[in-house]
C-alpha cells in the first residue's frame, strides 16, 4: 500500500483472488475508514448515512455516483427519505480489495468539504 491517505488514491482494476485483501489487511485499513463496518460475513464494508430529506439524500447519491463512476468502482446502494446505506465489495475478487478503501474514504471526502 502507498504512503497517500486513502481518499487521495484511484482505483486500479483487480481481477483475481490474489487482490482480495486477508484478514490482517482489513484491520489495518478499517479503523482508516471511521464509521464503515464490515458486513457479518466480514466480504464487504457497510455504513449508513442520514440527511435532513431525500433532497439531500438524492445529492449524496448522485455525489456518489459520479465518483464511482470515474473509479469505475460502483458500490451497492439502498435509499430512502433521509437515508443512503452503501456497500462496498470487489466482486471480481470475491471480498474486499483495497478499491473498497479507497472508496469509502473518498465517499467521506465528499461530506467534509
Amino acid at each position: 500500500m502507498t504512503a497517500l491517505p486513502l481518499a487521495a488514491q484511484h482505483c486500479q482494476p483487480r481481477k483475481g483472488k490474489e487482490h482480495a485483501l486477508d484478514e490482517a489487511a482489513v484491520a489495518a485499513l478499517l479503523p482508516l475508514v471511521h464509521g464503515w463496518k464490515l458486513t457479518e460475513q466480514r466480504d464487504a464494508l457497510v455504513k449508513d448515512f442520514r440527511f435532513e430529506n431525500f433532497h439531500h439524500t438524492l445529492g449524496f447519491i448522485n455525489a456518489v455516483g459520479f465518483m464511482a463512476n470515474h473509479e469505475d468502482h460502483h458500490p451497492d446502494i439502498e435509499a430512502g427519505y433521509g437515508h443512503c446505506k452503501l456497500h462496498w465489495s470487489t466482486h471480481d475478487v470475491g471480498g474486499l480489495s483495497l478499491n473498497d478503501f479507497i472508496c469509502a474514504a473518498r465517499v467521506d471526502a465528499l461530506l467534509a468539504r
